[in-house]
């Protein structure tokens, strides 16, 4: 009995036997830990250390074409105000809103009785003064032959008979060049269609009281518009007017018939800027005999600009448009170098861009701020 429990193992034995193995396992562990550790460390200092690496493209030449949208303006071809020329009063119409007129066409007819007095006075003093020219001139050929006979008229009876005939004739001139007037004056108590349009706008009855503007009536009497033909009026900024010809096509578009496209060609460039808008107004003829298109109506155009001569196009991306300069990022000898630019149109993710660079050069694709001048380019 004693002999056995000699031979167990002691209780102090075995926790000593415990703590070592631990003790062991925990050096171990700590060991790999710190091997790892130190594994890392130069791994991440190399990352560090290296340059990110950096898309880039070949600069070449090409050609941008791109399209310009612009509100337009459809305007009547022709317009006019037409007022009363004397101040009369209406006497009758014949055209209201609405009404197809052609040129010449009577619109309305006016009356103005003192008109008519001077109309009369006139050819009286007409009529008197063909009397007294008869009379002088009967005097003057009577001398004329009385002097056919020697000594019995003086040369200056004859020059003051010659005189006076000729001033009654130039009375009578006056007096009829003073009928004729009168006589043209009573043609405006006719107002008439100047061009074949539609009247848009009436503004008076009969027997209403008319004349020029500001005297008899501050609104025209009518409102003359030519409306199957048509200016369609565009202001193209600044930038673009260098891409424009006469004939260029464009197409366009109005908000009653969004499902229409309708074509039209460049006829006149106003050659000078607007000193407000620094625009170029640009006109095309549009033609309308279905009365679709009507004046006044806004229209979406789109302008086609051609590409002119053979630029420098880029992504967009490679362009950097910082608070200070305009730049791109070329690359040289692995350095990155900011080169200035002025930009043109753009297109599809597409630029033109003008600077200090060649064809060959390589760029940046993907360019910012954060890649510094002077920095290492992978």
């Amino acid at each position: 009995m004693n002999k056995m429990r000699n031979n167990k193992p002691s209780f102090a034995f075995v926790t000593a036997c415990a703590l070592l193995v631990a003790t062991l396992f925990s050096g171990c562990s700590s060991s790999d830990g710190a091997e790892k550790e130190k594994d890392k460390e130069p791994k991440e200092h190399h990352a560090d250390s290296t340059a990110a690496p950096a898309a880039t493209f070949v600069l070449e030449k090409g050609r941008l074409a791109t399209t310009f949208y612009t509100p337009g303006e459809l305007i009547a071809f022709q317009q006019v105000d037409l007022y009363a020329k004397e101040n009369s009063f209406v006497k009758k119409l014949y055209a209201d809103v609405g009404s197809e007129v052609k040129a010449g066409q009577l619109l309305a007819t006016l009356e103005a009785p003192e008109l008519s007095s001077q109309l009369a006075n006139a050819q009286s003093k007409v009529k008197s003064q063909e009397a007294i020219y008869i009379a002088s001139k009967a005097n003057y050929d009577r001398i004329v032959e009385t002097s056919k006979t020697p000594g019995t008229i003086s040369k200056n009876d004859i020059d003051q008979a010659d005189a006076r005939q000729k001033s009654d004739f130039a009375q009578l001139d006056a007096a009829r060049s003073a009928y004729n007037e009168v006589a043209e004056t009573l043609k405006y108590l006719e107002v008439r269609a100047p061009f074949n349009g539609v009247i848009s706008s009436r503004n008076v009855n009969p027997g209403a009281y008319v004349g020029p503007s500001g005297k008899g009536s501050e609104q025209p009497m009518f409102t003359l518009q030519e409306q199957k033909h048509m200016r369609l009026v565009v202001s193209v900024p600044e930038d673009f007017t260098g891409y424009l010809n006469n004939g260029d096509e464009v197409s366009f578009s109005v908000k009653a018939l969004p499902n229409q496209v309708f074509k039209a060609r460049v006829n006149r460039l106003a050659g000078a800027l607007d000193n407000h808008l620094r625009a170029e107004r640009i006109e095309m003829d549009v033609y309308s005999n279905d009365k679709k298109l009507l004046p006044g109506m806004v229209a979406e155009v789109s302008l086609p600009l051609p590409a002119k001569d053979s630029t420098f196009v880029v992504p967009q991306t490679a362009v950097v448009n910082s608070t200070e300069r305009v730049f791109v990022i070329r690359v040289t000898d692995h350095k990155a170098e900011w080169i200035d630019v002025k930009t043109g149109r753009s297109q599809g993710g597409k630029t033109e861009i003008y600077g200090s660079l060649n064809a060959g050069d390589v760029l940046v694709k993907s360019a910012s701020e954060e890649k510094r001048n002077g920095s290492p380019v992978q």
